[in-house]
């Protein structure tokens, strides 16, 4: 006997059954969902809808809820899906969010379309946003957050707390631990403790209360000294103040750990060959395709160049085939040497051990260790050539071209990093990329050109 109904599949994953609540339009179906699914999978579900569930998604929900969930991607995933919606919605839902994520989530879109979503903010906070996307990323400019409370120094504990009951509602999503006492004209003068307003008679004055000239933070400050700042002070924020001691912002203890992390990653998709951005699985086919080919292409260009030093010497190469066992040893080598520098002068930077204008002392100190390990290196390879082909003159070409090419990739090693930094370019980033390319090109020219003036003697 046949069934007279269909059995409805049954749908277990997370996103079918969102997407099936909006084909219903069902938006109280959608908010138990999303509160079933929590926070851990958010970023999973919506990487499974296609632009125009996730634009319907964004649509239905109110803006504060859509920019909850926004909060909880990542956000290069997150300005994908807020840059698909209109301007006029876009606004709405960051108009909802704390203004440091506001600043990261608009940095990562086109700036076209950043700007009209700003067009859509309320002017003050949009002028703010604009603000604080001036300042560099990783400077405590562009991390710190301006929801924060600050009061006169002349103003009573009894005014102060008259304030936070009217406005609590406004208060409640601040990250409230310290209050700021400002002067008049708005520059920091101190800081007090929650406890001490809670517990001070009403009549005190704020300025009774309050630690005098708190620790602070300019608002170019970068990454590397807000990271020891935080390491030397066990602080939940630090207020971040302009050139005229003016307070602007508070940048968080967790805001740098954030950033760190986020640098780290970024270091490391550089390393793997992904240098135009984050990259999803989930974002558009050409998007990932143009951000893998923006570093093949450049790799592409620098392996010609290479290339091209060793098409000049191919007779040599041709006459003297044994060179072509020696050339990756060389250039490899030499590039392990030429990165140990980079690491010691990247450690120094950080450690504040040495400044990014000290490149003759750098250059100096490798020199000398490049002569030693050059002459150690360049030996031990001359002496395995000898043994190997039975050649004196194959020994002294390798080996020589070995002792000159480590003594050049420690001293370009050394001081890349510096000369990087005072280009405002992370020297984490480019510094090991270029010193292969220069260590490459240098090996296969010492190691042919040494060649080829001692051709008739291999």
């Amino acid at each position: 006997m046949e069934d007279n109904f269909t059995q409805t599949p049954v749908m277990d994953e997370p996103w079918e059954r969102i997407r099936a609540a909006l084909e219903l339009g069902d938006t109280e179906l959608i908010r138990q969902l999303l509160e079933e699914i929590g926070t851990t999978e958010t970023s999973l579900v919506l990487s499974r809808l296609n632009e125009y569930e996730q634009g319907l998604l964004m649509t239905l929900l109110q803006p504060s809820e859509a920019a909850s969930i926004i909060e909880e991607v990542h956000e290069a995933q997150a300005a994908d899906i807020i840059e698909s919606l209109a301007p006029e919605h876009a606004a709405a839902i960051v108009d909802e969010m704390q203004s440091d994520v506001q600043a990261d989530l608009l940095s990562e879109m086109k700036k076209d379309s950043a700007d009209a979503i700003l067009e859509e903010m309320p002017p003050s906070e949009a002028e703010e946003t604009r603000a604080m996307l001036s300042y560099p990323p990783d400077s405590a400019g562009g991390l710190m957050i301006t929801e924060y409370l600050a009061y006169r120094q002349g103003a009573t504990v009894s005014e102060v707390r008259s304030d936070l009951r009217e406005k609590g509602d406004i208060y409640s999503d601040y990250p409230v631990k310290y209050i700021y006492v400002v002067d008049d004209g708005g520059r920091l003068t101190g800081v007090a403790w929650m406890k001490d307003l809670v517990f001070s008679p009403a009549h005190t004055l704020l300025e009774r209360i309050m630690i005098s000239t708190p620790k602070r933070v300019r608002e170019n400050c970068d990454l590397d000294e807000l990271r020891e700042f935080f390491r030397e002070n066990r602080f939940y924020g630090v207020p971040v103040t302009d050139n005229d001691e003016v307070l602007i912002g508070v940048v968080l203890s967790e805001a740098v750990e954030k950033a760190l992390e986020k640098k780290a990653v970024k270091q490391f998709l550089w390393f793997s060959g992904i240098v135009g951005g984050e990259e999803f699985r989930s974002m558009p086919l050409i998007k990932r395709s143009g951000r893998r080919l923006s570093w093949l292409t450049i790799n592409i260009v620098l392996n010609i160049m290479a290339a091209s030093v060793i098409a000049f010497y191919q007779d040599t190469l041709e006459a003297v085939i044994a060179l072509a066992i020696f050339l990756p040893m060389i250039s490899d080598m030499s590039g392990c040497s030429g990165n140990q520098a980079i690491a010691v002068s990247m450690r120094e930077l950080t450690l504040g051990l040495i400044r990014p204008v000290e490149l003759a002392r750098v250059l100096r100190k490798e020199l000398a260790l490049g002569v030693i390990n050059g002459l150690a290196l360049g030996t031990l390879l001359g002496v395995l050539a000898l043994l190997w082909k039975g050649n004196p003159w194959l020994g002294i070409v390798v080996g020589g071209a070995l002792m000159v090419n480590t003594i050049v990739a420690v001293s370009i090693g050394g001081m890349l990093p510096l000369a990087l930094k005072r280009l405002r370019m992370d020297p984490a980033l480019v510094a090991s990329p270029l010193l292969t390319t220069v260590t490459d090109m240098c090996g296969f020219f010492f190691v042919l050109g040494f060649a080829s003036l001692m051709l008739n003697r291999l």
